[in-house]
């Protein structure tokens, strides 16, 4: 799909803002915007995560956003490195628009993280945009990011985190959304990884545990998409076909699933969380069944 697009830094009539982000305590003054940003009628989901995404993290992102294609949803993240930039392109590659909040003004010669500047030229050019309510020739800097956080936070209706560590700054995004009176969601990590300590925390305070796409759709009031069997899904990877070709006998015990695929037991755990957020398989009462 192609658009017609002008890399034009304006500054955003007021009236032109995201709708909610009237409602917070502490707006901005002004807005930078170059792209559209007009998504009448759609609902603003923000993901955020590690600078260090896992490929555990990698893969429920992707996940997560191909759930939400053909919904009328706008993904915001903050144009970083990790699990921002993976958000970014899943939403392009599913044809949702996406809006990045960097932590920088929108002059290619101070845009944060430099390395970002093309994926920012393929966000404006397929309909999203980008924002800021710095001047667009400053620089990111350590106060930046929380400014920039609260915008993410404020102009949503619910915030989704996907890893973060135990000091992650994703965590103040977390924060503000609850002070907002906006949705938190999380996906559960591993308690062995340490960018799992953000999110299960969450978790465990009282956000919404996000484990399938299903979940998702939910948590953001949509209808659940009709997916066919697992063993019908012609989407499958060589390691997920092993899988439900096991399961397909019978349901089977965690442990010894893992020893029949002949799978190291990280990877194998990894393969088994990652099916169990694209809605393959699910575990009840100590066993792994297809869904």
């Amino acid at each position: 799909m192609s658009y017609n697009y002008e890399m034009e830094i304006k500054k955003l009539p007021r009236d032109a803002w995201p709708p909610l982000l009237s409602e917070i305590n502490d707006p901005p003054k002004e807005l930078y915007v170059e792209g559209k940003i007009d998504f009448p009628d759609r609902t603003w989901l923000t993901v955020v995560g590690s600078r260090r995404a896992s490929t555990y993290g990698t893969e429920v992102v992707q996940t997560l956003i191909a759930a939400l294609a053909g919904q009328p949803v706008v993904i915001v993240s903050g144009l970083a490195i990790g699990i921002d930039t993976i958000t970014h392109k899943a939403a392009l590659k599913n044809d949702l628009p996406t809006l990045a909040v960097p932590g920088s003004g929108l002059d290619r010669e101070v845009l944060h993280p430099s390395s970002n500047s093309k994926l920012a030229d393929e966000i404006v050019a397929h309909g999203g945009a980008l924002l800021s309510e710095l001047e667009p020739k400053c620089p990111a800097g350590i106060h930046t990011f929380p400014k920039r956080n609260r915008l993410m936070a404020g102009m949503s209706k619910a915030i989704l985190i996907i890893e973060a560590g135990k000091n992650s700054g994703t965590l103040i995004t977390a924060r503000l959304a609850t002070d907002y009176n906006r949705d938190v969601l999380a996906v559960p990590g591993s308690i062995f990884h340490p960018g799992a300590y953000g999110t299960n925390t969450l978790i465990r305070d009282g956000a919404t545990p996000i484990t399938s796409g299903d979940d998702l759709l939910l948590a953001l009031g949509f209808k659940l998409n009709s997916e066919k069997p697992a063993q019908e899904r012609t989407d499958l990877t060589d390691q997920e076909k092993i899988i439900v070709d096991l399961l397909a006998v019978e349901p089977l015990i965690r442990d010894d699933l893992i020893r029949a695929t002949g799978l190291p037991t990280s990877d194998a755990n990894t393969l088994l969380a990652v099916m169990e957020i694209k809605g393959l398989i699910r575990e009840v009462l100590g066993e792994v069944r297809l869904v």
